[in-house]
């Protein structure tokens, strides 16, 4: 599926921005790998206990299967739902592969994980002609050299072209032209937007604000008045205005993961669960990225969308994932009882030293959200 041929056109202040998109990556590459699974409802992640869903197949979404989802209760959406074990290594290997693509085109590639990444092609280096074209040639290349399908969204700055690589998912090509933005923004609906999660867009909804269009019509002072310093990503969204900059080979200050609830939560003991299987995602990111860090700091987002974090540091290190665990759990009970439900929880480790773990696996930059 492809939607407009034309490409953002050359003015002054605008850039040619693409963002790749790998569909379902994990579980594509199992299914690739696996042919037995094709075609079928697929989940890579734990199955059992406090296992959680790093991936989920097209056939397994239907069903409402989605990533960072407790594995227990994707089973009973999906029944016949399978489950496969991790394999960053082979996950790192096929991500390398399309860099490496990437890299034909633009030295200014930044990843956002192991399967989507910003590439600025303003200067067409190999006078293709269009970014259109090259994202068009980049999806061809991904399919061929591995088998895979990636969606892509071009556009003139970053929120856009990522919203239009996920407008005709799976394997589709969104193009978003100068003049095109608000007008495209305005006819979303705001839990499209990224950072609006579920209960963002309910409380959105309450103020009668369900799509773009609504969002644009409230003024700055309204949106800091209920959302806070959130407020401003709010209203520049809702007119297509991104300013960011493609930024290569950025370093990473840290290795984390947050959970935004369908439900907000606020008994002790799911939160203290929760914890745990936030510890567990973390921790394996961890160990992957190569990094070891003094600092572990809790994030909690209430119902009210008030944002809280607690840090604590540690000499030398962080040693290992009990001791992570043990912080983590420490940050959260002082902080008992909750003067209200959480819609968010997240861990984060900084303070980081770029030295292999003994014994640890290499990094490899695979530092994306739950």
């Amino acid at each position: 599926m492809e939607q407009a041929e034309d490409d953002p056109q050359d003015e002054v202040g605008l850039r040619k921005i693409i963002h790749v998109d790998m569909d379902a990556f994990y579980a594509s590459v199992e299914q690739r790998d696996d042919p037995s699974l094709r075609g079928k409802p697929l989940a890579v992640g734990g199955s059992s206990g406090r296992g959680v869903v790093a991936a989920a197949s097209y056939e397994a979404r239907k069903f409402g299967v989605r990533s960072a989802m407790p594995s227990a209760r994707a089973v009973r959406l999906c029944p016949d739902l399978l489950f496969r074990k991790p394999r960053f290594d082979v996950y790192k290997q096929v991500s390398d592969q399309i860099r490496a693509i990437f890299l034909d085109y633009t030295p200014h590639v930044e990843p956002l994980s192991l399967d989507e990444a910003y590439l600025d092609v303003t200067a067409d280096l190999k006078g293709i002609g269009s970014a259109t074209a090259i994202a068009r040639e980049i999806r061809r290349r991904i399919k061929e050299d591995t088998q895979l399908t990636a969606s892509a969204g071009v556009s003139y700055n970053k929120f856009l072209a990522k919203l239009a690589s996920d407008q005709n998912k799976p394997d589709g090509l969104c193009v978003i032209r100068p003049g095109e933005g608000a007008a495209f923004v305005a006819g979303l609906p705001v839990s499209r937007f990224h950072g609006v999660g579920p209960r963002g867009a309910e409380k959105l909804a309450t103020l009668g604000i369900q799509t773009g269009a609504d969002l644009a019509g409230r003024d700055l002072p309204f949106l800091r008045a209920h959302f806070g310093s959130f407020a401003e990503y709010l209203f520049r969204a809702a007119r297509g205005i991104d300013l960011r900059a493609v930024r290569a080979n950025r370093e990473r200050k840290s290795v984390g993961g947050e959970r935004t609830f369908f439900d907000n939560i606020e008994d002790p003991d799911k939160l203290r669960e929760t914890m745990d299987q936030i510890v567990d995602i973390v921790w394996e990111r961890i160990e992957r990225s190569g990094a070891t860090g003094r600092t572990v700091t809790l994030k909690l987002r209430y119902a009210d969308f008030r944002t809280l974090t607690r840090a604590r540091s540690v000499t030398p290190r962080v040693a290992d994932k009990a001791m992570f665990a043990r912080l983590g759990h420490g940050l959260l009970e002082e902080l008992m009882p909750l003067p209200q439900p959480v819609r968010l929880m997240g861990l984060t480790l900084s303070s980081l030293e770029r030295e292999p773990r003994e014994g640890g696996k290499p990094k490899d930059g695979q530092l994306s959200l739950l």
